[in-house]
């Protein structure tokens, strides 16, 4: 496998030519890699269903909680393009016929997340399997789609009798960042996925937690995984996998831990990456 310092920026008039052993899995982020502005790309929904027809297994790794995953990734899902779905930043791993694995917050953690965001005078929202509950109103509920509405809700008091399995929290302002909490003494982290947005989650809850789930699950090696992705909540699944590619817009330090870095959506970067399998 290549170094870190052996990555090299790739588009669609430029593959890659570093040779890689074609994955056995192959873990793709959603947003900024797969999709933009909520829809998946016209070519990397054909490159998808060109490897459905490969042995690789196919499967999403998102920090977006379930009810709001885009109806074209679980469409893809449904055609049996996609083998799994990780969401809520490894919380909760499914496929077409049961969930894989999941980690429920405990009484004791969603408690002590929603003080402090109350403490910081802060609105924030608890993801379930089936809703999106926010503590007030936000107008980041105006980013979700009609459908998605049907799927948000406004109770406080939710978190406390339902089963949730991460908080995310929004900020009036980059500066207004929790900066002065000790998460680690609660045992929880923050997770920026946002300048103004992050999620706030176990301290041993990541992508990669999922990844090893979903890899157990279909008898699977981590080293014989590659997975795309452009943000700071990839960290963790780019330290666990056998191949990890940044997309051309993600975060320096992300492209910090890639062993190759490949163009943005719009310069075909998972193309130039896949192409050389002679598969898309």
């Amino acid at each position: 496998m290549p170094t870190s310092n052996q990555t090299q920026s790739l588009g669609k008039t430029n593959p890659i030519t570093i040779p890689i052993p074609t994955p056995k899995i192959i873990f793709f982020d959603i947003d900024d890699t797969l999709s933009r502005n909520g829809e998946i790309a016209p070519q990397n929904k054909a490159t998808l269903e060109a490897l459905a027809k490969t042995d690789i297994k196919l499967v999403i790794s998102t920090g977006r909680s379930k009810p709001i995953l885009p109806l074209d990734i679980i469409a893809l899902l449904e055609a049996d393009v996609l083998d799994a779905i990780i969401c809520m930043n490894g919380q909760y791993s499914f496929d077409n016929k049961r969930v894989i694995s999941d980690y429920p917050l405990s009484s004791e953690q969603t408690t002590t997340i929603a003080e402090l965001c109350k403490n910081s005078n802060l609105v924030y929202k608890f993801d379930s399997a089936t809703h999106i509950v926010w503590s007030d109103e936000h107008e980041w509920q105006n980013t979700y789609h009609d459908k998605i509405k049907s799927c948000s809700m406004i109770d406080p008091e939710y978190c406390h009798f339902n089963t949730v399995y991460q908080c995310s929290v929004f900020f009036d302002n980059q500066d207004q960042k929790m900066q002065d909490i000790d998460f680690i003494k609660h045992e929880l982290k923050l997770v920026h996925w946002h300048d103004i947005v992050g999620d706030i989650l176990p301290i041993d809850a990541s992508k990669a937690r999922g990844i090893l789930d979903v890899c157990a699950h279909f008898d699977i090696d981590a080293s014989d995984c590659m997975a795309f992705g452009d943000g700071l909540n990839d960290l963790e699944m780019f330290d666990l996998v056998g191949y990890a590619v940044a997309m051309g817009d993600a975060k320096p330090e992300l492209k910090e831990k890639a062993d190759f870095i490949t163009g943005t959506i719009e310069e075909y970067g998972i193309q130039a990456v896949l192409n050389p399998f002679h598969l898309v």
